[in-house]
């Protein structure tokens, strides 16, 4: 059973750092891509950052580019944790952050995987709050 666990959310003020961290385990696939999405209240969810697992490209909403940081560290139990490392943050990145994670990566399956499309399984999320 894939599972994804995440946490490291919480309460920040404005110009603050969180990191947030995805343990997924369970999904035998050499070849994905995971990565954060976020849904702030009354909005879309939208991608933040994907990694795929295949050749590293790593993927940015404009919003978070320069201030957000994607890696991903895997272990030889077939376990995988995820961090999303967020700098300079804003009140407009409030939101709950989800991971997620998808087969397929490369130069068309990792954007449309970014976009959310064909993300297979996701996350509870945690709340990121941002104060002003």
């Amino acid at each position: 059973e894939v599972q994804l666990v995440e946490s490291g959310g919480g309460l920040v003020q404005a110009g603050g750092s969180l990191r947030l961290s995805c343990a997924a385990s369970g999904f035998t696939f050499d070849d994905y891509t995971i990565g954060w999405f976020r849904q702030a209240p009354g909005k879309e969810r939208e991608g933040v950052s994907c990694i795929s697992a295949g050749d590293g490209s790593t993927y940015y909403a404009d919003s978070v580019k320069g201030r957000f940081t994607i890696s991903s560290v895997s272990s030889d139990n077939a376990k995988t944790t995820v961090y999303l490392q967020m700098n300079s943050l804003k009140p407009e990145d409030t939101a709950v952050y989800y991971c997620a994670v998808g087969l397929g990566s490369g130069p068309i399956v990792g954007p449309l995987r970014f976009q959310g499309y064909g993300m297979d399984y996701w996350g509870k999320g945690t709340l990121v709050t941002v104060s002003s």
